[in-house]
């Protein structure tokens, strides 16, 4: 597909790279990102080619939010149509959330406001030393209501209470610290840290990776009783897939499974 907005582009090895490409406007959000990004997610996800996706954005910054631009828009916009648009960025990031390939994070520069909840949303975030974060919403009189679902479950309730309420600037340090991020690296490091975490990845089962981002979700939301229910079950399945009964029958017999690179 052609993009305005983003790149996408894929290598040998089944890694792609979701770039987010407004880098004079820092890569900010509108309503054309949005759709973009959710349609390349879900392009991706379905792509079996595709074994991780790295999300990362051109220039010096990650994302800085919301463009000012769209969100002058919504002063004219219905109520309806504010919904709509709430939506379907709370759709994107739902989107990103529940990709099943292993989502990492290149946060090569700022993040603040939506920027950060697309960095929540990143199963690894790995950022440069320089970066700068913060959850600007409520200096302009708004909340940050689509992103609180994946922040404050990145970053607890005590953290974001700290974070969200006084839209206090982070260094990248200190994201880490709260939980906002995995790795903090140099910045002339930062694609052999990407790089790492990629290696590791494609050593692992792409099956059982789709299959585990789905246990960690369900045991996140149910009780201990549905919890083992589902887990027993989950178990005995993927002994079953072609895919698990390689990895077992090449770990007892020394060789290397297909998948791994």
């Amino acid at each position: 597909m052609t993009y305005t907005t983003i790149q996408i582009s894929t290598d040998a090895r089944g890694v792609a790279t979701l770039l987010l490409n407004r880098p004079d406007r820092h890569n900010a959000m509108n309503d054309e990102l949005i759709r973009e990004v959710t349609e390349a997610a879900r392009a991706l996800d379905a792509d079996p080619k595709v074994r991780v996706v790295v999300l990362t954005g051109a220039g010096a910054s990650f994302c800085a939010g919301g463009d000012l631009k769209w969100m002058q828009g919504l002063f004219e916009a219905t109520r309806e149509e504010r919904v709509a648009d709430s939506t379907r960025l709370a759709t994107m990031l739902r989107t990103l959330n529940e990709l099943s390939k292993p989502l990492i994070g290149r946060i090569n520069g700022q993040a603040f406001g939506g920027g950060t909840g697309m960095m929540a949303v990143c199963d690894i975030a790995i950022a440069a030393e320089s970066a700068k974060f913060a959850l600007t919403e409520v200096r302009l009189g708004l909340t940050p209501a689509n992103i609180s679902t994946f922040v404050v479950a990145r970053m607890g309730q005590a953290n974001a209470r700290r974070t969200f309420l006084n839209a206090r600037p982070l260094s990248a340090k200190k994201a880490r610290e709260v939980g906002l991020v995995d790795e903090v690296v140099p910045d002339a490091e930062l694609d052999a840290a990407v790089e790492k975490e990629i290696g590791y990845c494609l050593q692992c089962g792409p099956g059982a990776i789709a299959a585990t981002k789905k246990l960690i979700a369900f045991v996140d939301s149910h009780d201990t009783d549905a919890c083992v229910a589902y887990t027993a079950n989950l178990l005995a399945d993927t002994w079953e897939t072609e895919e698990g009964q390689e990895g077992i029958h090449t770990f007892f017999n020394k060789t290397t499974p297909s998948w791994r690179q």
